[in-house]
């Protein structure tokens, strides 16, 4: 059995390391960027409408009847919803429909505001690696991650441990 040589065989793990986590980070690294500037960029999520408002008048069946009158978001029954995002200080209603496309509806008047695809949710499928695969999540970006954070380690090591030998080697 070979004697573990602390700096080559840190800097050996930290080059297969990189190597073998070098497509998952990527892309981890390019979602999570699109991710930070999400609210800035309306391509990536749609900026939410803001009204006036006296009171919330729409009923649940309001919602729907209005978000079926969008082509685009393809609703025809509750279950092509996959959720409401109600923002009374904003008085705004956000329905997001199974196939990506956001409504905004004025709680008031029951017009709607703004339609737009919403691009934020698959990016994040894609950061944490559940887009591919669920198993992709765990088997995938996950040990990922864990190998980021040992390179850090051993970055850290081969970056301090040379410091640290000449201030040694001096006093």
């Amino acid at each position: 059995m070979r004697k573990w040589h602390s700096r080559r065989d840190t800097r050996k793990i930290h080059r297969w390391g990189a190597f073998l986590v070098s497509l998952p980070f990527l892309i981890v690294i390019i979602s999570g960027l699109l991710l930070q500037v999400k609210k800035e960029v309306e391509w990536i999520q749609p900026s939410t409408e803001e009204v006036a408002i006296d009171t919330l008048a729409l009923s649940f069946s309001d919602i729907l009847r209005i978000s079926q009158s969008v082509e685009e978001a393809h609703i025809s029954r509750w279950s092509d919803i996959n959720r409401l995002d109600v923002r009374p200080d904003k008085g705004v209603v956000k329905v997001r429909s199974e196939n990506q496309w956001e409504i905004q509806i004025d709680l008031e008047r029951g017009t709607v505001l703004k339609t737009a695809y919403r691009r934020s949710d698959i990016i994040e499928q894609l950061h944490d690696g559940s887009w591919f695969h669920d198993a992709a999540k765990l088997w995938i970006f996950l040990p990922a991650g864990i190998i980021v954070l040992i390179l850090w380690l051993s970055g850290m090591y081969l970056f301090f441990v040379p410091i640290l030998a000449k201030r040694s080697r001096k006093g």
